[in-house]
Formats: C-alpha cells, structure tokens, sequence
C-alpha cells in the first residue's frame, strides 16, 4: 500500500504549483501514516460471524471472517485483507461474550513477540458446551513490560472502555479512573475513533489532545501515529494560553487560587466593558454640502442595545459605526435620497464617526487590561467591588510597579487571565474535538480557557479526583464540566486497574478515605499480585542498591523522590555509574532506570518504580491533603513492583 502511494505520479493532474504542493503534502502524510513498525503486527485478532454481518440472517446463510488489526489492510485489487478496529464490524471483537455472541461464531486472539506471531487463542462464543474463560494472551499483553513511550491498547481494549471509545461526536464525557484504569489511553483512542467515523467534520474543526506537562506529552505521542493519525495537535494549557506572551514569574499559592477562581472572570468583563463611555455630543457627518448630525441620545440607544446583545467587545466595536451609517442614511432615505451598502460603508469611514467609535468605544488591550488590574488598586477595587473582598484584593496584587506589559513577570494564572480578557475582545477559535488529559489539576479559569477552545465542539475530559495536586484541584466533575461550558457532559468511571498490581494498589489506596473520600479504589485485574516491599533505610546509598536490584529485571524502572532531594539522588546514581534518564525521555537497552521528581510523576508508568521517602513527597506540597494526592500519584507508577524506602517515619495516613 504504501509502494502504491510512493509511486504516484502527480505531473500530469495538478493545474498550478499550489495545487501540487498541497496534492505532494497529502501523499507525504499518507507514506507517513502508513509505514511500518517493525515490532507491531498488522492484525492481532480474528472474527469468525456465524452469518454476514448486515445479511438476511436465513438459515444456511453463510458466515464471514474478518481479521482485526490496527489499520485497514487490502491486497492489490483492492480486496480487505485486514478490518481497521474502528470499523463497526470489528465491535464484537471487544464486546462479544458468551451471554451476547453478537453473532460471533469464534473469536481468535494472536499473541506476538517482537512482531513475530508466536500463539493463538480460540473463544467459540456461540458454543454453549464451552465455558467462558479468561484469555491468557490478553492476560500477558496486559501485564507485558513496559519500556519506552506509552502504546496502544487496540488490542486489549475492554468492553466498559470501548464504549466510551466509540461514543458519539455530539457530546461531552468525562471519564473518571483511578491509576492504570487507562483513562489516557481510552481518550486518545476516541480521538482515533472519531478521526474514523467523522474525519471530513474533524479535517475541517481540528482536534487537540492537552496534557499536565511537556514530558507527559512525550510519552504519548507516538500512541495516535501508530493508529495512523497523524493529524492531532499536542499542548499544556500554558502553551494555549501563553501564545506570545513570556511567562516568566510564579504565584504563591494563596494568589494563585484566586487568580484561577472563576469569580474573575466577571471582574475581567466589568473591567473590559469599563472602556465603554456614553456619548455626550453628536456626530455630525458631512458629505458634499450636506450635513446630517445624528444626536446623542439615538446614539447612546445604540451602544446600550449593543451591550445587552452580549456580544465580543471588538465584534460590537466593529458594528458602531455601521449603525451609526445606518442612522445617517435613514435620514438621508427620508430626504429622498437612496444611497446603497457603498454609501453606508463611506458614512462608517467618515472621520467624524471614528472620532466618536474612538471615543465612545476605544480598543482594548488585553495584556494591559489585566496589569492594571494586578496593580492599580483602586481599578481593582472599582471592578471586583461585591466579587473579591479587600484582603483577596490584596493577595492578588503585586508588591511592586511595573512599567510595561514586556516588563512585566507574568505568572501562568496571569496568562490565563489574559486569555479570558482576549476572548472577551475577540471570539477564540473553536476546535472540533479537545482531550484534557489529568484534568483534576486544572483551576476554573483554565477549564474555562479549554472550554473556549471546543465552545462550538465536543471534549473528553480525563482525571482522578483523588490524584488532585494542585491547591485547586477539582472537587467534582460536575462543577468542571460547568466551568467547561458542558454541563451536559456525561460522567463515566472506570475501576478496573490493568497497570497496577493488586499489592501496590492495596497499599496506595490507603490514602483514599483521606484525599477522596467516597471515590470507588481501584480493583486490579491482574493475575500477578506484583512485588511490593517497604524498606526502612539509613540513607542514600541503599536506594541506589534498590534501584540496582530492579534494574536486573526486564523492563523499565523510576525512582521517585520529592523535588528537593532529585539532585542527591541524582549525584548519588553518578558516583554508583548508573546511567539515568529525565522524565519523558526513553529508555533504551543501556539505559532503563528514568529519575522522576514526584511532581512528573503524573501519567507516566515504569514496570519497577523505587519511591523514595513518602513523608518528604508530602512536605513538598503546600498542605497535607495536597501531599497525600502527590504521595498517591507517586505510590500508583509501577506495572510489576514497587520499592519503598524511607528514613523518616511514614505518613500517619499510611499505617494500617
């Protein structure tokens, strides 16, 4: 397929260089959509229909056989050789069971190593003589190491996550799931899934998939391209909201919660339409040797009727002077006259009319907007009067002045503040389709300068309210799906565990009833308990042997440690020899063993994780609750064993 696309000859049918250009771009995209990966089989299931799918099921109707794979396979003439997984018939392949056969005959699954097939696995899901049991080479993909960036699951996606996967375009959910439900892989396999089944829409609308962090993007980014989709988009909320603006300072805590609660946005639109002031005088219009004045108070009914529209402050500053025209040739209309569009648009031209539009309705600037408030106080006061009290005011500004919006040390919250303000301007350009990934951690005004960002399309929200690490991390979903601008969200919750053994999580889910109360533990489906050991130490040295003693198994292994005590470690591993990689950098063969500070830690996985003193990934955060989450995240990391090391007594919430 892919020597097919290589070979195409373009000369002839491209009528100028633009068109050849974009015509080379796509086939381009469609090689790279289509290369190989050399440990990855184009199928790994096989579908045996006891009759056609879609035929007239009337006895002696034969059946047909598919194999399922990652991507639509056919042979020289056209003919399917292999069914992408996305494909409606390919669905009974991870929802088919012995209670609903959905008329499968036998189900097969491949097992691979390296690529090379090395076992199959027959269910006859129609037979009722045999008993429904558990795949084992779904067992072992499952539990397979792992090593490097993250992959797919096409081949082990589960029935409770294949419905998310495939519901519709049209709507909002939100899925909620412990560690290692694979919240993150179902989000970006409905990405993949809605790329199938809506591709023109999405070509048009776009698509975006938003991650906590640069490293953590790292990690998934080649899961959607081994689909073949080469089209989604990757940021961090910052990297949205921050286009062209350096963000250079940070908030304490305290300011940065009030900078991230929703009560600003309010204050940023009474601030905006501040800049609005009514007329005092007319407008007088001269054209030839006419003159038509349009008096104040007619124009005051148009400004005040343009902001009860509730429209974009720049949308109703570009429709002032059109109304004003309009006024203009009604009177002219009424004269006997009978100007036209042309004459209108002259009358909205006219220096007299932008005098007043300036006047009455002057530009704003967002970035100066938002400074002014940070450090005029009695502009802040005017503004939040009845929204923020004086001491919240105060938290809030900033100690010293600044001269300029270049000057200024503008913090993450702040950026976010002035992408509300520009959007209240100017309308943000709307995506068809946002993943917001780790979501727990965004404050309300993030979710609200996402919610812009898919305002006229639909998102998949994914987090864990009790891996919250953020002093305002989400309470409900409810409230985020509000603060999203989709109350209409649908909230699913995974809990099955696929990456966590059941000791490790049993250990970690300790904490619940102490960071989330309510929220369902996670159930590891694992066969292997895992290897789970708690290590008094006396210092450095023997976490380095910790880590030594894991790195002789297969697969990949973090050490996790508090943020102040990554370069002990990491001067601690130097003088042992052992080679290490930073977060979101892949392993290899020589090197296996990444050095994670607990606030990187979220989303990534290692098949053996070292934790290092629990108690100071707790002291690390601004507030114990905060700590407990950031110690969870820290605890849930590991697919096959986890080492814990300490010196300090445990967290209290630990004991049990």
């Amino acid at each position: 397929m892919r020597e097919d696309v290589e070979s195409l000859d373009i000369k002839d049918v491209t009528a100028n260089w633009v068109n050849a250009e974009v015509l080379a771009r796509q086939i381009n995209d469609r090689i790279k959509a289509l290369a190989d990966l050399s440990d990855t089989p184009l199928f790994f299931g096989r579908l045996d229909y006891l009759h056609s799918p879609g035929a007239d099921r009337a006895e002696g109707a034969e059946g047909e056989r598919f194999y399922i794979g990652r991507r639509h396979v056919h042979d020289h003439d056209g003919d399917p050789m292999v069914i992408d997984w996305r494909a409606p018939v390919s669905q009974p392949f991870y929802r088919a069971s012995k209670k609903d056969p959905m008329d499968v005959g036998l189900r097969r699954r491949f097992g691979y190593t390296r690529g090379d097939i090395t076992a199959y696995e027959d269910e006859h899901l129609s037979d009722p003589a045999e008993a429904a049991a558990t795949s084992k080479l779904l067992q072992q993909e499952i539990e397979r190491p792992r090593v490097g960036p993250m992959r797919d699951i096409v081949a082990t996606i589960q029935p409770e996550q294949d419905e998310i996967v495939r519901s519709g375009l049209g709507g909002t959910v939100c899925v909620q799931g412990g560690p290692g439900t694979g919240k993150t892989a179902v989000g970006l396999h409905r990405v993949a899934y809605l790329l199938y089944a809506h591709r023109e829409r999405l070509a048009r609308t776009g698509t975006l998939v938003i991650g906590p962090n640069k490293s953590f993007l790292h990690y998934i980014e080649q899961v959607l391209p081994a689909l073949g989709e080469l089209t989604v988009k990757q940021a961090t909320v910052d990297d949205l909201v921050a286009a062209g603006l350096e963000v250079r300072g940070t908030d304490d805590a305290p300011a940065a919660v009030l900078k991230g609660d929703a009560r600003m946005a309010e204050v940023l639109r009474r601030a905006v339409h501040s800049h609005v002031t009514m007329p005092a005088e007319p407008v007088m219009v001269v054209r030839g040797l006419r003159r038509w004045r349009v008096p104040a108070y007619e124009i005051e009914e148009i400004v005040r009727e343009l902001l009860d529209r509730g429209i974009r402050y720049g949308a109703a500053r570009e429709a002032l002077p059109q109304r004003i025209a309009h006024a203009v040739l009604v009177q002219m209309e009424r004269s006997g006259e009978a100007p036209d569009d042309r004459v209108q648009d002259a009358v909205a031209r006219n220096p007299a009319v932008k005098a007043a539009v300036k006047a009455i309705w002057p530009p704003v600037d967002p970035a100066k907007l938002v400074l002014r408030l940070l450090t005029d106080a009695d502009f802040l006061a005017v503004h939040a009067d009845g929204i923020l009290d004086e001491d919240e005011q105060k938290t809030i500004l900033w100690a010293k002045p600044v001269r300029s919006v270049k000057s200024a040390k503008w913090s993450s919250a702040d950026a976010v503040l002035i992408d509300e303000a520009t959007d209240l301007v100017e309308r943000t350009h709307s995506l068809g389709h946002v993943v917001l990934d780790e979501a727990q951690d965004l404050s309300p005004m993030q979710y609200r300068a996402v919610g812009r960002r898919c305002s006229t399309g639909s998102a998949t929200v994914l987090g864990d309210l009790a891996q919250g690490t953020t002093p305002w991390a989400t309470r409900s979903w409810d409230e985020a799906l509000a603060h999203l601008g989709k109350s209409d969200g649908v909230i699913e919750e995974l809990t099955a565990g696929f990456r966590v053994p059941t000791d490790v999580i049993t250990y970690a889910s300790r904490l619940l009833p102490h960071i989330a109360p309510g929220l369902t533990p996670v159930a590891s489906v694992r066969e292997n308990p895992g290897f789970f050991d708690l290590r008094e130490i006396s210092g450095t040295a023997e976490v380095v042997a910790a880590c030594e003693e894991l790195l002789r198994h297969e697969g990949s292994t973090g050490l996790i440690a508090a943020d102040a005590r990554v370069p002990a470690l990491a001067r601690a591993l130097t003088e042992a020899g052992i080679p290490y990689l930073a977060p979101g950098e892949e392993t290899t063969a020589e090197t296996r063993l990444t050095l994670v500070p607990a606030s990187l830690a979220k989303g990534l996985e290692y098949d053996y994780v070292v934790l290092d003193e629990p108690q100071a990934v707790v002291d690390g955060e601004p507030d114990e609750r905060t700590g407990l989450r950031r110690l969870y995240v820290a605890l849930t990391r590991a697919v096959s064993g986890l080492i814990v090391t300490h010196t300090a007594p445990l967290p209290a919430a630990l004991a049990g």
